[in-house]
């Protein structure tokens, strides 16, 4: 089986967001005040990506995917954090927003992708197979591109 880590994050990251917009459209969805926020202290600009909420939200799936281990929102804050430019001053780093991150994952926890435990949020076996499904999806995209990627797939896609 392909999992979320034979493929590549851009692609499998941009498909996810697509999927997650047209399969739980009702429970992910973007705020209205969405599209006048910035992600965190560190960006000057909010996102110029309309969807940006979407691929967010593709974004946290997959980290929970990689990392097998609860992650709460303060480690997401860290990983999705930058630099702040202070002007003559050196630049900092700063976290992200909790709260963007915080309305993503409860509205992931009522599709029912992600569960809650005390140490953080993980995926369920629902959300674990829905990303497997989509990265199966993304690498037979990749071999009717590359057919000679075909060797790095399940034997079931070679026959």
């Amino acid at each position: 089986m392909v999992s979320v880590r034979e493929v590549p994050a851009d692609l499998f990251i941009e498909r996810l967001a697509e999927k997650l917009r047209e399969d739980f459209g009702e429970t992910i969805h973007q705020p209205p005040w969405a599209l006048y926020v910035k992600t965190g202290v560190s960006k000057e600009r909010p996102p110029d990506n309309n969807e940006w909420w979407y691929y967010r939200a593709a974004s946290i799936l997959r980290k929970l995917y990689i990392a097998g281990e609860p992650i709460g929102i303060e480690r997401f804050r860290t990983i999705y954090g930058g630099r702040k430019r202070r002007g003559a001053a050196p630049p900092h780093f700063r976290k992200a927003s909790g709260s963007i991150i915080r309305k993503i994952l409860q509205q992931l926890e009522r599709a029912g992708l992600v569960a809650r435990t005390r140490r953080g949020r993980i995926l369920t076996s629902k959300g674990r197979s829905y990303l497997d499904s989509v990265a199966l999806e993304v690498f037979r995209e990749a071999v009717n591109k590359h057919p000679e990627l075909i060797k790095y797939g399940p034997r079931a896609l070679r026959g």
